[in-house]
């Protein structure tokens, strides 16, 4: 990272860029000089038919996706703002983590287009652009204790500043967003699993199946859910074939694991962090990643926060997924405290928010 002499002073504009996995986004961004942020495009398109025959992302076809729409998406992205290349402040792009074919698409274009124009480039971690999405859509700033959970990562982070996160917390098996995704598949619902396991508990007795609350009561607030995806498995087993009752009383369960434990995991983390935020503020908690769509975890997470003082912040649904929104405000928020990269910057399939956290035990490569 080098400093640009057009370190932001006043109000910038950014187009971001995101193919880390399987939606192509892209959107344009403005960042006044108050640091207030607006969306003035946010272009999605995603994959999911590409993928829905194989029971998950292939690499190889995503990353053709994103080469076969992206020129188009900046065009329409631009066009919907009603600007032009030459208004832009710099342009964005996730270079990490992620899929690695999907990531060279989004960057070389990125780095073409600010090549072509004269813009600054800005190599963007995917996992902070979730992590600041709220200063874009709350105007929350730094610090703030955030859970991010999502298909790959379920972490507990104090972000500190932009740019600077310490890691509490991580999962030693599966992610969470993973963990929602195996337990569709195992009960035949379709991708993607978060949604279709929420959508199935609506109608299903969260107490019908005791299934375990892994890590609760633990010191250390890290997270688990392998144990809880093979309870899920061996109950199924037991009384299968499963009817729709049975299955619409497995995700509630699930689901109702699920929440007790993060709640769990969450309470902990908060009695670690109370002494480290400052006490003449707001002490806000976020909830950021695709899992943060989750509107029962996000209840659970309302009451938690209520009960040590914390203020709940968590982007809108549609924020919550992968968006080049949230890679726009990265770079702009980058962008503002004078911060570029070259156009030698590297794609990462792996990007740790602090690569400095001590690896928890039995944590995988993602923790």
């Amino acid at each position: 990272m080098m400093p640009h002499a057009d370190s932001a002073q006043g109000s910038s504009l950014v187009l971001g860029i995101e193919t880390s996995c399987d939606e192509t986004a892209v959107a344009v961004v403005e960042r006044r000089a108050d640091g207030q942020g607006r969306i003035l495009s946010n272009v999605v398109l995603s994959q999911f038919d590409k993928h829905a025959i194989y029971g998950g992302v292939v690499p190889e076809i995503a990353a053709r996706a994103h080469t076969d729409c992206l020129d188009r998406l900046v065009q329409v992205a631009l066009a919907e703002a009603k600007i032009g290349f030459s208004d832009l402040s710099g342009i964005a792009a996730a270079s990490g983590p992620g899929l690695i074919g999907g990531l060279i698409v989004g960057a070389t274009t990125g780095k073409a287009l600010a090549l072509a124009t004269g813009k600054p480039f800005l190599a963007i971690n995917h996992l902070e652009a979730h992590a600041l999405t709220v200063g874009l859509t709350d105007g929350v700033r730094p610090p703030y204790l955030m859970l991010l959970v999502s298909g790959g990562h379920t972490q507990l982070l104090l972000v500190e500043d932009v740019g600077r996160y310490r890691r509490l917390a991580t999962t030693i098996d599966d992610a969470l967003g993973e963990a929602y995704d195996k337990t569709a598949k195992l009960l035949g619902l379709p991708m993607p699993g978060g949604p279709s396991v929420e959508k199935a508990a609506l109608s299903g007795n969260p107490k019908r199946f005791d299934l375990p609350r892994p890590m609760a009561g633990r010191e250390d607030p890290h997270f688990s859910f392998a144990g809880l995806k093979t309870a899920v498995r061996h109950a199924a087993a037991k009384i299968a074939p499963l009817s729709a009752t049975d299955v619409a009383d497995l995700c509630a369960s699930f689901q109702a694991a699920v929440c007790e434990s993060v709640a769990d995991r969450v309470r902990r983390a908060m009695r670690v962090t109370l002494s480290s935020l400052p006490e003449d503020r707001p002490k806000p908690f976020v909830v950021a990643g695709g899992v943060a769509a989750n509107k029962v975890l996000r209840t659970a997470l309302v009451g938690v926060s209520e009960d040590f003082g914390f203020t709940f912040h968590a982007p809108p649904l549609g924020l919550c997924t992968d968006n080049g929104a949230m890679i726009a405000w990265a770079g702009a928020e980058r962008l503002a405290l004078g911060l570029a990269d070259g156009l030698q910057a590297p794609v990462r399939p792996r990007w740790p928010l602090d690569p400095d956290a001590v690896k928890a035990t039995g944590a995988g490569v993602k923790a």
